[in-house]
């Protein structure tokens, strides 16, 4: 009994802490409780990839009419059908092997609990509270970026987010150096005082071989949010510099290099990623798909058209993902790497071709986005001079220490 008064004293708010155990196995059950009279089980399940919830009800020997029934009750019941894995689903399993409730954390803001009492379903989403913190980074590259960033107290994902902002400008695998720096402003979330996830980067900056690029993260009265140079230059430009995340680059741009297969000299106009098959490729810009199509050469191959004169070409994939004549976005999937036509290893070959020239893709001048609109400037120059006065201060302090 003191165990179940115990369990009854926490509030809604501590579902989380009281389900978050990491080293636990994917079904433990509690010792028998009380509630009144009834005898029940808590049972603690961590969803698994690949994972269904009818698949998790037929494991536990719940009822999948009932299942249905909580999914059609409400909007927060439907949210059953979203759960992701890693989320820990608290159940509650009376004598009878009948449900009693469900709880689970849909969202680091939320808690949901789902209650079944004599076959009717209620349920209660309680929001919590979270806390922002601004905190800010500082590095220098010695080795690698995310051996610096791992120094600065960044996680990997914050790295990530780091180098997607200057994506447009740097070549994050070929121009990195040794002494290249960077500095941020970002934000850390807590839940009750404990640090759940990373927030956004607010401003950042990255010295690259001596060059400095500055961003500030701006949000519009619309809601748009977008990273901007201190002019009011969005970050983002019209086309990608590279159009997948990829392993590493396997062959540059070589007019003279020497075919792998027939050793013959023939110019390579372009650039191979090499990445594993599958790899989704993006569209480098907004475009009309003007190929699509097959040879013993390219094999699976696409050719997307741009304004202004540009085409880019995509070759050796595995699977197309788009028909000729079919629009497409910048970021949109259009095929995925593969080793199709002439080709050793699966890699992407990727052109750049402007008015019928070949262009290196690494170093050809991008067209640019549109630059923030003139009657925003005024709120976005308010925001960012703080911002950038704290880079420039930190960046102050790192060059001091270097």
């Amino acid at each position: 009994m003191l165990t179940v008064e115990a369990e009854a004293k926490v509030p809604k708010a501590d579902v989380s802490a009281q389900i978050e155990l990491p080293s636990m196995p994917l079904l433990s059950f509690s010792e028998a409780g009380l509630i009144g009279q009834e005898q029940f089980e808590t049972l603690n399940h961590k969803v698994k990839k690949g994972q269904t919830m009818s698949g998790i009800f037929t494991d536990l020997g719940l009822s999948q009419a009932l299942l249905l029934k909580i999914i059609k009750h409400n909007e927060d019941g439907k949210r059953l059908t979203k759960v992701m894995p890693g989320t820990v689903l608290n159940f509650k399993i009376d004598a009878q092997k009948q449900l009693k409730s469900l709880q689970f954390d849909p969202s680091d803001k939320e808690t949901l609990s789902i209650v079944v009492n004599e076959g009717e379903v209620s349920t209660e989403l309680v929001a919590h509270e979270l806390q922002t913190q601004l905190v800010t980074a500082k590095g220098s590259i010695t080795h690698s970026l995310f051996g610096a960033g791992k120094q600065a107290g960044l996680t990997d994902k914050m790295v990530m987010q780091l180098a997607h902002i200057f994506s447009w400008d740097i070549d994050f695998v070929l121009e990195i150096r040794q002494g290249d720096s960077f500095s941020l402003i970002y934000e850390k979330v807590y839940k009750n005082g404990e640090y759940i996830t990373d927030g956004k980067i607010l401003a950042a900056s990255f010295t690259n071989q001596g060059k400095a690029y500055e961003a500030v993260y701006f949000e519009s009265e619309e809601g748009d949010g977008a990273y901007y140079a201190p002019n009011g230059r969005s970050m983002k430009k019209a086309f990608l510099r590279a159009p997948l995340n990829f392993s590493y680059i396997s062959s540059n741009f070589n007019p003279r290099r020497k075919h792998p297969i027939t050793k013959r000299i023939k110019a390579h106009r372009g650039i191979d990623y090499r990445a594993p098959k599958g790899t989704p490729v993006f569209a480098a810009g907004n475009g009309k798909v003007i190929q699509s199509s097959y040879n013993k050469f390219n094999g699976n191959y696409v050719f997307v058209q741009h304004p202004n004169g540009i085409v880019t070409k995509y070759l050796h994939f595995s699977k197309r993902a788009v028909k000729k004549g079919a629009r497409v976005k910048q970021g949109q999937t259009i095929g995925y790497v593969g080793s199709t036509g002439m080709s050793t290893a699966s890699h992407l070959h990727y052109e750049f071709v402007y008015n019928g020239v070949h262009r290196n893709p690494r170093t050809v001048s991008l067209p640019k986005a549109e630059p923030l609109a003139k009657n925003k400037m005024p709120a976005f120059e308010r925001m960012a001079s703080p911002l950038l006065a704290e880079l420039s201060g930190l960046n102050q302090r790192l060059v001091v220490a270097n």
